[in-house]
């Protein structure tokens, strides 16, 4: 895909650029930390940070540094291949990048992070906020989110500050970009938080943002990879979103996320009026064992009258591409009052939904492959690969599905003898299916 690849070429000189800048000038200088403050280091990674030009390479040394790392300028931070350590306990944040202090204008511009571990922040092992150009790559964040409060019958994050409107239920989760456009999340692993990686909108528009490579397992109480329109901080104006667009989640390994709570492998989330989250692409990952299912997306009801939900006016869920994913063994979706059981992508929107493209696609161990659940609109599902023991594809409302030229998992299509199946109505072209299932991409070469 082109778009991928552009991305991983961004990536690749990113990780170059750390390399050659060994300029020791005060802009584009190269400063050191190490725990013990020696040879001219720093002993903090804050007050390296503090004394850094834009520019700089900051590298740390392996580590222990218990302290919260605010940045508000270009830099890039490296550690030593995940033994640095910020071990942020009692502290917000490991890393906050933090473009809402810039001022004119605000934003930041131009910060990588890589080779770090990151724990015991009470909310976001790291935070990005009001930022273009920045890049995560190969961390670890293992054990964030722990000023999260469970109790019988909710979640809050006490503390939160007040522009992230709607974490209450995972304190920010160990990745957050929010308001942060054309930057990379890749090859960091994710574990043991209560959510993984999140996108969403509370400050500004989040787009064209790539997540790729991330290994995001074991985050008991949410997604693992969740792009979500929420509302706006309260000291900007209301009424609508910002909106979480044109972002690409793809290569990455998903696994047991939401098990206790409410997640699925990837979330796309569009809750309420004036919400969007469209132009999304979800491409060529592994999502297995999740709380929700492999693909959940929901737009949640308006209030209604005498217990019937209304519509929620505003809102946009369209225009996103499920493609190419292998997805095995999820859970059923909650949210989806009609799911029949385990699901592989489900849809739940209580506004129409046109637009989304459902295709290549390999499921197995589900009860139902794809469900959609709106009470208008269609998606289309094509080129999937059914198991052929399960519901293929559901319409559990008055949307409708154009399923043609799937593999139902036998030749003789929808409802043959060993084939998938389908439940309810409208679904549209089932008697146009494949003979045989697609074949397998091309292992990549090596090296690529």
């Amino acid at each position: 895909m082109k778009k991928t690849s552009e991305h991983r070429s961004a990536l690749a000189m990113a990780g170059l650029s750390v390399i050659l800048m060994t300029s020791v000038t005060a802009s584009g200088a190269t400063l050191c930390v190490n725990p013990g403050g020696t040879s001219g280091c720093s002993s903090t990674i804050s007050a390296a940070v503090a004394a850094a030009a834009p520019g700089s390479t900051i590298q740390v040394a392996k580590g222990i540094y218990k302290e919260s790392v605010v940045i508000t300028k270009s830099l890039s931070l490296t550690g030593s291949n995940g033994y640095s350590i910020i071990d942020a306990t009692g502290l917000s944040n490991g890393i906050f990048v933090n473009g809402m202090s810039v001022e004119p204008g605000n934003g930041v511009a131009g910060v990588a992070i890589s080779g770090f571990t990151i724990k015991n922040a009470n909310y976001e092992g790291i935070l990005v906020a009001n930022a273009v150009d920045v890049t995560i790559s190969g961390n670890t964040l293992d054990g964030n989110n722990r000023g999260l409060v469970i109790t019988a019958t909710s979640e809050s994050c006490p503390g939160q500050p007040a522009y992230e409107t709607n974490e209450g239920d995972d304190c920010g989760e160990a990745i957050h970009l929010m308001g942060v456009d054309h930057s990379i999340v890749a090859g960091n692993i994710v574990t043991n938080n209560a959510g993984g990686i999140l996108l969403s909108d509370e400050t500004g528009w989040t787009y064209q943002n790539l997540i790729t490579g991330n290994t995001v397992t074991n985050n008991a109480l949410d997604c693992g990879i969740t792009l979500a329109s929420h509302t706006p901080a309260p000291n900007l104006p209301q009424g609508f979103s910002y909106g979480v667009f044109r972002n690409t989640v793809s290569h990455n390994v998903v696994s047991h996320n939401g098990y206790i709570g409410q997640g699925a492998g990837v979330g796309i989330f569009a809750p309420g009026p004036g919400a969007t989250a469209s132009f999304n692409v979800v491409s060529d990952n592994t999502l297995t064992d999740n709380g929700i299912g492999g693909v959940a997306m929901h737009n949640h009801a308006a209030p209604g009258v005498n217990g019937v939900p209304a519509q929620a006016p505003g809102v946009s869920l369209s225009d996103n591409q499920i493609t190419g994913n292998q997805i095995s063994g999820n859970a059923a979706d909650v949210d989806d009052p009609a799911s029949p059981g385990s699901t592989g992508i489900s849809i739940v929107s209580f506004a129409p939904v046109t637009g989304t493209v459902i295709a290549q696609n390999t499921f197995s161990s589900e009860i139902a492959d794809v469900t959609f659940n709106a009470p208008a609109g269609m998606i289309e599902v094509h080129l999937n690969t059914f198991s052929g023991i399960e519901i293929g594809v559901a319409a559990e409302s008055t949307g409708g599905i154009d399923a043609s030229q799937n593999w139902w998992g036998c030749p003789d299509g929808p409802g043959g003898v060993g084939c998938s199946t389908v439940q309810g109505s409208p679904i549209y072209n089932i008697n146009s299916w494949l003979a045989a299932p697609l074949p397998a991409p091309p292992a990549p070469a090596p090296g690529s």
